[in-house]
């Protein structure tokens, strides 16, 4: 079965699943489907096979989850679609109900399955090969390079009130490994760390990551994502910014704002910068800060309050005034303005808590591989509007 790639969807066309075995398409196709099926529903012409741009999208819904098959190869509609039923009774034996919450409840055991049903038996000449990594790679020096990354995504209302806050993380690997080597990552304990939406890079095997956290995998040469994941219960804000706007007079602005760091005192946020807005007629601004320095961005209508290093369990200000040389209504000046903005990278810190417990490198010629390991925390799209 010539199938590019297998997605599992909500009804809202977001991956739960998503499982590539050809490497022709990506994620993005998932948005393409879903705005191709809204508009054949507005068409009246629903139809379970749609085509767009050389691509086939065979797909079948089940209670509030959609099974999709992508490809661009002249398929079989009808086996792929014999296929995508056989899937869903295949998951009923596992968990009974199958709707978005038992998938993300599972979504292991969804992997597995998946890889179980698609696979095909190889002949016994080529049972060693992996479709990801050639044979007969050689590097003067076997080092392996892990990041865990974190992105932090916020948004606070004009009110004070968070309305959004998840975090974003992969597992970043470059590998320059000879050979055809087997790794073995170790994370800590499930308990440990609640991550949600979990998607592997298809050379994973998926067997124990549920039972003891173990992610065991043949890596391709370079660089590529291991994991994705996300995180979005209990976060909270890693640095607060708090912005009183007072007006002693028509023609006159101050800004008094203080930034708050919200986590623990031996990690250090670096190269931090606070975007405050301004309105596009306000002349240059005055500025004063106990921490840092502000830099007038006129092409941008803001101020930027840059910070080096700012150490956890801290607290600094900064003043600025400015003049507004036109009468612009108060309230029309007011809803044209942009949020504030928070760009900001904390080294050796992850939000989630996630921490690599090892990380070996097992290859038949026996060599020693050098692994490293890092942690970062980065602002995502960390936006606070101002009252």
């Amino acid at each position: 079965m010539s199938v590019s790639a297998i997605f599992i969807l909500d009804v809202k066309g977001r991956v739960l699943i998503h499982r590539d075995y050809r490497g022709d398409v990506s994620t993005k196709f998932a948005d393409k489907f879903m705005s191709k099926l809204n508009e054949s529903e507005d068409s009246g012409k629903l139809s379970p096979v749609l085509h767009d741009d050389g691509v086939t999208y065979i797909y079948l819904q089940h209670s509030n989850v959609y099974l999709l098959a992508v490809t661009r190869q002249n398929v079989n509609a009808t086996a792929v679609m014999v296929f995508l039923h056989r899937l869903v009774d295949v998951f009923k034996h596992y968990f009974e109900e199958v709707e978005e919450e038992s998938v993300r409840d599972n979504f292991v055991t969804v992997y597995e399955l998946m890889d179980e049903q698609t696979a095909v038996k190889p002949p016994m000449a080529v049972t060693n090969a992996v479709s990801w990594r050639s044979e007969g790679i050689r590097h003067k020096k076997n080092e392996v390079f892990l990041d865990v990354v974190e992105s932090v995504n916020l948004l606070v209302n004009s009110n004070g009130n968070v309305v959004l806050s998840e975090v974003a993380g992969v597992l970043k690997m470059r590998t320059y490994l000879s050979g055809m080597p087997e790794c073995k990552l170790g994370l800590n304990d499930k308990k440990a760390v609640d991550l949600e939406d979990i998607k592997f890079h298809q050379c994973v095997r998926l067997a124990r990551f549920d039972n003891d956290r173990t992610i065991s995998f043949i890596p391709p040469d370079g660089a590529f994502d291991l994991m994705t994941y996300r995180l979005s219960q209990n976060i909270k804000p890693l640095i607060w910014v708090e912005c009183l706007v007072e007006r002693p007079s028509r023609s006159r602005t101050d800004y008094v704002v203080k930034a708050r760091s919200q986590f623990k005192e031996r990690s250090v946020a670096t190269n931090v910068e606070i975007i405050l807005p301004l309105p596009s007629d306000a002349t240059t601004p005055v500025t004063r800060c106990s921490q840092g320095s502000a830099v007038y961005a006129p092409e941008k209508s803001a101020l930027v309050w840059q910070m080096r290093n700012f150490p956890g369990g801290k607290e600094y200000m900064l003043r600025c005034h400015f003049n507004l040389p036109s009468v612009e209504a108060e309230e029309e000046r007011h809803s044209k303005m942009p949020p504030i903005k928070v760009k900001f990278e904390i080294p050796y810190f992850t939000v989630s808590g996630m921490q690599v417990r090892y990380l070996k490198v097992i290859e038949k010629s026996g060599y020693q591989a050098l692994p490293w390991v890092r942690y970062i925390t980065t602002a995502g799209n960390y936006e606070i509007r101002m009252n």
